[in-house]
This record gives C-alpha cells, structure tokens and sequence, in this order.
C-alpha cells in the first residue's frame, strides 16, 4: 500500500506532467478519464487537490471511487468532501467547474459497482483487499 507521502509523489508528478506537456498527457490514465478534485480541508480550511481516475459518467455527471488502493481506510480527499461536498473540478479542456459531491447510495453502488470492476478490474482488486465498502462519488454540476 502506498503511504501518504507517495501518494503526494504521485500526485506531483502527475500534475507536472500535465504541466510540462501544456495539458497534451495526463488526462487519461489506465484508459480512464483523469480530473483534477478540489476539495475543502475539513481541518484546515484550505483547498485540497488530487489527481484521481474517472472509471464511469452519465452525462455531466463523473463517478469517482474512494479506493485508497484498497487500504482499511478512506482518502482524505473523501473525508474532506463528506464534510463539505462543494468542490472543483478541472478536466480536459474545462477548468475549475463548481461541482457538488455526492455519495452514491447503497442501491446506486449495486447498480455501478459491476459496470466499473468489468471494465477496471483493478477496482475489484482493491474492495478485496479491504473490510470497508469503497464508496463511489458522483460529481454532479452545482447549481
């Protein structure tokens, strides 16, 4: 399981990809769409950002997946937002949309979760590693 400060690496190294190909690479990854969350410090108060995989959509609507690569417990970012849903989104040719997080009910995650794991079965590999049912996020634009 990767640790907090790699993660943070990850992340990085990523958004200094995006940045020195002027946006061309780091919008995709494992042949899913990428995003860039912002979120509000629960603690702090400050923006948070992370880089994260975008495996499902339906329409203006993306899902992400709280999967800490399957560790027993959940991503900052997540408990940020289920404090303070209200976040940011930037993605491939959009820039700082206000969008609102919601977690997706138990019914929804029935429905969702098989279309994710049949498509990215790294998803499976990663509720198998762990106790704690990975939440799904839909990000949905506010308003």
């Amino acid at each position: 399981m990767p640790s907090d400060r790699q993660f943070k690496n990850i992340n990085r190294l990523h958004r200094t990809l995006l940045k020195l190909s002027f946006g061309g690479y780091g919008w995709a990854a494992a042949k899913m769409p990428v995003l860039e969350l912002t979120t509000t410090g629960r603690r702090s108060g400050q923006p948070r950002s992370v880089m994260l995989t975008t495996p499902y959509g339906e329409g203006d609507v993306r899902v992400i997946v709280a999967s800490r690569g399957g560790d027993h417990r959940h991503p900052d970012w997540f408990l940020n937002l289920r404090e303070n849903p209200a976040v940011t989104v930037t993605t491939k040719g959009s820039k700082d949309r206000p969008m609102t997080a919601r977690i997706a009910t138990d019914e929804e995650r029935e429905r969702i979760w098989p279309l994710i794991t049949k498509d990215f079965a790294n998803y499976a590999g990663y509720q198998a590693k762990t106790d704690r049912v990975i939440p799904l996020v839909f990000l949905e634009p506010a308003g």
